[in-house]
């Protein structure tokens, strides 16, 4: 499909058009945290104002719903542990309004998938954003060359509440305390969010026609990836390399004759082949043996504190934790450990049935329609950074990345 034909047709492809590509724009004045959770509730309301008094046809498939289900059902937990743990009104309001600008957004941008909605818009869109960001990382790193300071400021827009003022600050560069060198963040709250919208801007890439665009993202993606300094962006890269690299030959006699060998000689040399895996697991995380160490602890915390004070319902907020883990919440830098500390088991299951409802009812389709290949790979991307990353604090930037899951699930007309 040409660049120059490519334009979004309709008001919900335009909302989502600017809102990708004005990525940017959005940094500077400090309102990405902003951007994805008033588009998705705009967007939805949208929706069912076209159900409800213009009689529009409406398919909601199964695995839309789980989403939808398993993240209302977070919110009870929310509501339950509040109530159980005597948090408070205060509290529990605001950890309500939480949940509409994190859990709900998993719910919310599946299910606006179901809209009319291209998704080579959003292909384009993000490759834009790589475009953009060749034009822009040369001034951060003259700007750590010549000692600006890293952070520019922290927008006003701060003062509407969030996690934290890295979600509305503008970061030029920022100093890994572990190495002494430059990493980037640029658009996200910390470096390894970074990686992460590196991996999914390569998806998008791999999915454009547009040669010129195409490159621009898959060289943009890399060099969010490098810049990041992640070490699960990287491991992630080279998996979803590897899975669209199948996708693509899946039919071509060669990759049978290559595999029928290697798997030959894996059996011969498997031994020493894990020996060396484990090796190099064990030097990745030397690279970073602080934040090895403190995710660790952290994990250590939530577990025990979990099976101990909160089993099923969990304690509704997240704590700050002790000096031994650098005073970091408990549970974060991990989904599930954040899920079962701050919601229990409940809340645990509620995220993982809608994730393998997904995951079933598209993989059948992978190797003959395009869009379900993508979203499942979004689905493989997310599972992997469950490991490394909290989903709710960061659904805001790959909420792309939901809504073609929920165009691949439209597409599929399972319902």
């Amino acid at each position: 499909m040409s660049r120059d034909t490519l334009k979004p047709e309709n008001s919900d492809e335009k909302l989502i058009w600017y809102s990708i590509t004005y990525t940017y724009l959005f940094w500077l004045l400090g309102a990405m945290y902003l951007v994805a959770p008033v588009i998705g509730w705009i967007l939805l309301l949208r929706m069912l104002k076209r159900f409800i008094f213009d009689r529009q046809d409406f398919i909601m498939t199964t695995a839309q719903l789980c989403w939808i289900v398993g993240m209302f059902i977070m919110l009870i937990a929310l509501v339950i542990a509040h109530f159980e743990h005597e948090l408070g009104l205060p509290k529990l309001i605001k950890s309500s309004i939480g949940w509409a600008k994190g859990w709900a957004l998993l719910a919310i941008f599946p299910l606006i998938g179901s809209l009319n909605i291209r998704p080579e818009i959003i292909y384009r869109a993000t490759c834009v954003v790589c475009k953009h960001t060749f034009f822009l990382f040369p001034f951060c790193v003259i700007a750590w060359l010549v000692g600006l300071p890293g952070t520019l400021y922290v927008s006003p827009l701060s003062i509407i509440g969030g996690p934290g003022p890295e979600f509305f600050s503008v970061s030029l560069y920022e100093i890994d305390p572990g190495s002494g060198t430059p990493r980037w963040r640029l658009f996200t709250p910390w470096a390894p969010a970074l990686g992460m919208m590196g991996n999914l801007f390569l998806n998008f890439a791999i999915q454009e026609k547009d040669k010129r665009f195409k490159t621009y993202g898959i060289l943009g993606s890399l060099l969010l990836v490098l810049i990041s300094q992640s070490r699960l962006a990287l491991v992630c890269y080279f998996t979803l390399l590897g899975y669209f690299s199948f996708i693509r030959h899946h039919k071509s006699p060669w990759l049978y004759f290559i595999a029928t060998p290697m798997t030959l000689l894996g059996g011969i040399f498997g031994t020493q082949a894990i020996e060396k895996i484990e090796m190099s697991i064990t030097a990745i995380k030397a690279a970073r043996a602080g934040s090895t160490r403190v995710r660790k602890h952290l994990a250590d915390i939530a577990l025990e504190r979990w099976a101990s004070e909160a089993l099923v319902w969990g304690h509704g907020i997240v704590e700050r934790g002790p000096h031994l883990v650098e005073y970091m919440p408990i549970g974060s830098h991990h989904t599930w450990y954040g899920l079962l500390f701050v919601k229990g088991l409940v809340g645990a299951i509620s995220l993982a049935l809608p994730f393998l409802v997904s995951f079933i009812t598209l993989i059948g389709s992978i190797l003959k329609a395009p869009i379900a290949a993508s979203a499942v790979a979004v689905l493989l991307q997310l599972f992997l950074y469950t490991f490394g990353e909290n989903l709710e604090i960061l659904a805001y930037l790959f909420w792309p990345g939901l809504i073609v899951i929920g165009i691949a699930h439209k597409s599929g007309r399972i319902v």
